[in-house]
C-alpha cells in the first residue's frame, strides 16, 4: 500500500482575500509561480473558467524526463478555497487545497498538499531520496514568488509556530 504524505504551508499575503483569491485561481499564473527548472508550461487553452469539473492540463520536465499532468477542479468556493486532483501525472494520488482566511494585514494563504507516489516501496524510496527535498524546493520558489508578486511575507508560517497559531486563531473568531 502506498504511503500517505502531506505538505502544509501557510503564507500572510497584505491583500484581501477576494484579491488573494482572484491570483490563484487564475490559472495563467501558476506559469509565473512555478520553478525554471520544471519547465512548466499550461497546454489547456486560456481563458480557463475555473469551477468545479475544470480541466486542466500541462507539460513540464523533471530530472530531464517529460511530464503531463492533468488536474481536475473538485470544489470551488469564491474568496475561500479550491481544491484540485490530479487526474494523470507523476502521483498515485495529488490532492491539492488552496484556501484564503481573512486575517489582520490580509489574508492567510494555506496550500495543503495530500499526496502517494506509486511503485510501492520503491515510491517510498524515491519519496525519502528525491521528491519531498523537490516538493520542498517548488513550494520554497512559490512562496518567494507570491512574496514577490504580491508584496506578501517571504516566510512560510509553519502550522507549529507561534505566528501560526495567533493568525489561524485570530481567523477562527471572525
Amino acid at each position: 500500500m502506498a504511503r500517505k504524505h502531506r505538505l502544509v504551508r501557510r503564507q500572510l499575503i497584505p491583500c484581501s482575500a477576494a484579491e488573494a483569491f482572484a491570483f490563484f485561481s487564475d490559472a495563467t499564473n501558476l506559469e509565473a509561480i512555478t520553478p525554471p527548472f520544471l519547465h512548466f508550461q499550461i497546454l489547456t487553452p486560456a481563458p480557463i473558467l475555473i469551477q468545479p469539473g475544470t480541466l486542466i492540463d500541462y507539460r513540464l520536465r523533471l530530472f530531464g524526463m517529460p511530464l503531463t499532468w492533468q488536474t481536475l477542479i473538485d470544489t470551488f468556493e469564491p474568496n475561500r478555497r479550491f481544491t484540485d486532483t490530479q487526474l494523470r501525472g507523476p502521483y498515485r494520488r495529488w490532492h491539492h487545497l488552496h484556501e484564503f482566511t481573512p486575517v489582520d494585514g490580509g489574508t492567510l494563504m494555506t496550500d495543503c498538499v495530500e499526496y502517494e507516489l506509486p511503485c510501492g516501496a520503491l515510491g517510498s524510496l524515491a519519496h525519502a531520496l528525491v521528491v519531498r527535498r523537490t516538493l520542498e524546493r517548488i513550494f520554497a520558489y512559490r512562496r518567494d514568488k507570491v512574496a514577490e508578486l504580491l508584496g506578501a511575507t517571504g516566510k512560510d508560517l509553519e502550522q507549529g509556530s507561534q505566528q501560526a497559531h495567533r493568525v489561524a486563531n485570530h481567523a477562527s473568531t471572525r
